[in-house]
């Protein structure tokens, strides 16, 4: 709950800042520093067996900082991208390499699985992306400061006054639940089929999610948002579908389908939907929206999500190995009502329409 929690907040203000107050390429420099040197002293704590509490509160405070990166990252790809629809998949390609980098780096190179260098080493990343960040692009402000309000990010949720955004923020609320029972266990499920490195296993969704980057851009530019964010989370089901069989039949080659089908959903839903929110918002407004959508997909949903699927694991798995089947049913059922939501309640202008 730790990262959601610090993702309730930041989010939201750093888009506000870069909105109006501090330009976004220097926000999130400072940002990224500050939060390398959190994240490598809450592993410091755990390293020299602290209360746990240390720990949880360091972090908490990295989460807060960390925050706002993806959503700056995002707003600055898009303003300086002549041709963001095509182009911005392939500069978010990045963050995938990096996934399966770290992945691989922690389960066969460092085997740091269950140790707090792993934790150091994250630290050593957010520092080189710091340092790298200094070249990039100026993005100063485009808005001006205002209330306290408006300081705070207070008017990205003017956005939910339009039909199609409030449909889009809530689905993509109400699908960041059950997604969270994805990262938080599925490695579990490895494990009980036999697996032996779930870190590096799990880095199977981002060679997928890779695959998924190289095609999503001309997905863009033939089909409508809501056929692909449709698409996005029909085949999320599939997939839950495929790890409920894995448990039923115990192959942990369906559990492992079904991990690498997630990188296609999530490229399909959360690229679209950030390119999608770049073109439908106003200049001054960017690095807000963006800041909502982290909200919804990496705070306020995955927040309720480790609480919800922590509570049916301990109520449906069974210290036999068994109930997968029953816990991935419920997830997909939940994703099931996503795509209803939004194939009913949304409606798209024409293909090149300012709606769409």
């Amino acid at each position: 709950m730790i990262g959601p929690i610090g993702a309730l907040v930041s989010p939201l203000i750093g888009g506000a800042l870069a909105d109006q107050r501090v330009s976004a390429n220097r926000l999130y420099i400072v940002s990224t520093m500050l939060a390398a040197v959190a994240l490598a002293s809450a592993f410091a704590c755990l390293s020299m067996h602290w209360n746990p509490w240390w720990f949880f509160g360091i972090l908490m405070i990295f989460a807060i900082l960390a925050g706002p990166a993806w959503g700056l990252l995002a707003m600055m790809a898009l303003t300086h991208l002549a041709h963001g629809e095509r182009q911005f998949p392939l500069v978010r390609l990045g963050s995938t390499m990096g996934w399966v980098l770290a992945g691989y780096l922690t389960s066969y190179v460092l085997k740091t699985d269950t140790s707090a260098v792993a934790g150091y080493v994250a630290a050593l990343a957010a520092v080189l992306a710091g340092l790298a960040a200094m070249g990039l692009p100026h993005t100063p402000p485009r808005g001006r400061a205002g209330s306290w309000g408006k300081a705070l990010g207070i008017g990205a949720f003017g956005l939910l006054r339009e039909r199609n955004q409030l449909v889009f923020f809530t689905v993509t609320l109400l699908f960041s639940i059950p997604l969270a029972g994805f990262y938080m266990l599925a490695p579990q499920q490895l494990l009980v089929l036999g697996g032996e490195h779930p870190t590096a296993t799990m880095s199977v969704a981002q060679w997928s999610e890779m695959l998924a980057m190289l095609l999503v851009a001309g997905l863009m530019t033939r089909f409508r948002v809501k056929t692909l964010l449709l698409w996005a989370l029909g085949l999320s089901v599939l997939r839950y579908g495929m790890s409920a069989y894995a448990g039923a039949s115990g192959l942990l080659g369906w559990h492992i389908g079904g991990i690498a089908l997630h990188g296609v959903c999530y490229t399909l839903y959360f690229i679209t939907a950030q390119v999608f929110l770049d073109r439908r918002v106003a200049a001054d407004l960017k690095g807000q929206a963006q800041g909502l959508l982290t909200l919804a997909a990496s705070g306020l949903g995955p927040l309720l999500g480790a609480l919800l699927c922590g509570w049916l694991r301990s109520w449906l798995i069974h210290p036999d190995g068994s109930g997968w089947v029953e816990l991935w049913v419920t997830l997909g059922a939940m994703i099931a009502c996503c795509f209803f939501i939004l194939a009913v309640f949304y409606r798209g202008g024409k293909r090149g329409g300012t709606a769409q």
